[in-house]
């Protein structure tokens, strides 16, 4: 997930490391820890690797600054990255988050299409927070009111989801309906 937060920022424009890392910290949310050894070190490799590369420019008050830039292999590296989307990458929330955080920049409307059917496909299963003997543990079953707040909240959220991503592929089916003629 790094690689892909990091080309796809850098897909954006390029960026000095210290933007990066406020970038992800900001697309992660409160909470979230990245540390310059996490950071760097995974830069570096997409440098080593030809996926971006390294300039130097005037930062403020006359100091040098390190700018990355995505290269046509890093952005290729991206596409692919997007394109090829599974397990968990689609079933966790957070994780599918930064996919779709990035997913316009995915040229093909065909292939961001294949991936939200994906994310349809791990949503319609049903979710299970808690389970009695592997049988999921309905909301009415549920006695502690903090985990029914928990699932009357990822109930909510599972159903806007949903209706978006049925909205979003439903449009793909039909991209011309709704839309102003050119």
């Amino acid at each position: 997930m790094l690689d892909l937060q990091i080309l796809g920022l850098l897909d954006d424009g390029p960026l000095h490391g210290y933007e990066i890392r406020r970038r992800l910290l900001d697309l992660s949310g409160p909470g979230t820890r990245l540390s310059d050894g996490t950071l760097y070190p995974a830069l570096a490799r997409l440098e080593r690797g030809g996926l971006v590369t390294r300039s130097q420019d005037a930062g403020a008050r006359g100091r040098s600054r390190q700018v990355l830039t995505l290269t046509d292999v890093g952005r290729e590296r991206l596409h692919t990255l997007l394109r090829d989307v599974s397990g968990a990458d689609v079933e966790s929330m957070p994780r599918f988050m930064t996919v779709l955080a990035f997913l316009s920049h995915l040229p093909d409307a065909s292939e961001r299409e294949a991936v939200l059917r994906r994310r349809l496909a791990a949503m319609e299963r049903a979710p299970a927070f808690f389970t009695d003997d592997g049988v999921p543990r309905r909301l009415a079953q549920e006695k502690d009111p903090y985990r029914r707040g928990m699932l009357l909240t990822a109930r909510a959220a599972r159903q806007a989801e949903l209706a978006w991503l049925r909205e979003q592929l439903e449009g793909a089916q039909h991209p011309d309906q709704g839309r102003p003629a050119a």
